[in-house]
C-alpha cells in the first residue's frame, strides 16, 4: 500500500463511489469523504494528504468547484480532477481558471478516467 497513490474520493452519489472503487481501488488508496461544508475541507484535506482529489461538481451543500477551490488554497500542487454532468463552457472555464487538472464529464468512461488520474499524478519534469 505505500507505493499507491492516495485518491480522495468527494461525491454524494453511492453508485458513482462504488463504480470509482472499482475501477480506482486495486491501484490506488482511496479515502472516500463528504465535507459538511465548506468550512471543514481545507482542513481535511490537509491532515489527510491526498495524492489526488476526485471530486463531484454537483453537490448538496458544497459544490465541487468549492471544495476544489477550498482544496487548491489548501494545498496549492494537489491535482483536482472535477466530475460533471453539465456540459457547458462557463462551468468548464470556471474550473480550468480554479487550475483544476481536468474535467470528466458524465457518464464516465473507464479509460477517460484512468488517463485523467495516470496524467494527473504524473511527476512533474
Amino acid at each position: 500500500m505505500a507505493n499507491m497513490a492516495k485518491v480522495m474520493v468527494i461525491d454524494d452519489s453511492e453508485v458513482m463511489r462504488r463504480y470509482l472503487r472499482r475501477i480506482l481501488g486495486d491501484a490506488h488508496e482511496l479515502e472516500e469523504w463528504m465535507p459538511g461544508s465548506a468550512m471543514e475541507v481545507a482542513d481535511h484535506i490537509t491532515a489527510s494528504a491526498p495524492d489526488l482529489l476526485l471530486t463531484d461538481y454537483q453537490m448538496p451543500g458544497c459544490s465541487g468547484a468549492t471544495v476544489a477551490r477550498m482544496a487548491l488554497k489548501a494545498m496549492p500542487a494537489l491535482p483536482v480532477i472535477v466530475v460533471t454532468a453539465i456540459r457547458d463552457d462557463e462551468v468548464a472555464a470556471s474550473l480550468r481558471k480554479l487550475k483544476v487538472a481536468d474535467i470528466i464529464y458524465k457518464p464516465v468512461a473507464k479509460e477517460a478516467l484512468l488517463a485523467a488520474v495516470a496524467k494527473a499524478l504524473k511527476p512533474a519534469p
